[in-house]
């Protein structure tokens, strides 16, 4: 069985209510979602990501809004990245941090770092009061090949430094896939852009071509730093496509 009857016979799809848009205010959004998640092995789940879709712990879904199709899948073709000045200025800044990946598992130290990150990124957006159950739906639990990457400053008199960041990344046949990252909510870092460089590293180290992004909206603030990271390619009616390099 090819990868493309598996996409269309081991999975249902359904697509929810309406809710109000994360990303474009006043829009309402709908999404599709791929179930039941015991189906969705490493070998569906790859199947997915390749179509669009995106996971939130257990939850695989795309958007399939009633008249908006803002939201584009975003990859990253890893060979041929070059980093501009920023990117590189980024990576110098946070060169010196340490990074451990471990399994997908709860932390206390993790999930005060969550809360400090949403209650200063994202007030007032649901995550920000996220009790520990919600945060381990969410980031925790996993059912495919998923990766949880510390980030931490250098040891000091044989003690772990201090958390900055953390990575949730998921590995596919083609790929990683950047399911989430939260840091040190602190003024003039550049942790954000230094973890997208760190994980293109690693998908170039092991061979892989993709590094997948989720969505990007056009003209949405808190996705815009994607596409500063090029050549990158978006899934345009139902095909991936390369945009254009442009400095």
């Amino acid at each position: 069985m090819n990868h493309s009857q598996r996409f269309v016979t081991d999975i249902q799809y359904y697509t929810t209510a309406a809710y109000p848009c994360s990303y474009l205010n006043g829009q309402m959004a709908r999404s599709q979602v791929a179930a039941p998640s015991e189906a969705i092995d490493a070998v569906n789940y790859d199947v997915l990501i390749r179509h669009g879709f995106r996971r939130s712990g257990s939850f695989v879904y795309r958007p399939q809004c009633d008249s908006c199709s803002a939201c584009l899948s975003i990859r990253l073709p890893v060979a041929n990245f070059q980093p501009n000045r920023s990117q590189k200025r980024a990576w110098k800044q946070h060169a010196s941090l340490v990074c451990r990946v471990i399994e997908p598992t709860f932390s206390s130290e993790h999930y005060d770092l969550y809360k400090r990150y949403q209650k200063s990124r994202h007030p007032g957006g649901g995550m920000d009061i996220d009790d520990e159950t919600q945060y381990t739906d969410f980031l925790v639990r996993s059912k495919v090949r998923s990766w949880m990457v510390e980030f931490r400053e250098p040891s000091t008199q044989q003690q772990p430094g201090e958390l900055k960041m953390v990575s949730i990344i998921d590995q596919l046949h083609d790929g990683l896939s950047a399911v989430y990252t939260f840091y040190t909510p602190e003024p003039g870092q550049n942790l954000g852009t230094f973890n997208v460089l760190w994980q293109i590293q690693q998908a170039q180290a092991m061979n892989l071509r993709y590094l997948y992004l989720g969505y990007w909206i056009e003209g949405c603030q808190k996705m815009a730093y994607k596409s500063h990271f090029k050549p990158y390619e978006l899934m345009l009616n139902g095909t991936w496509q390369p945009m254009p390099r442009i400095s």
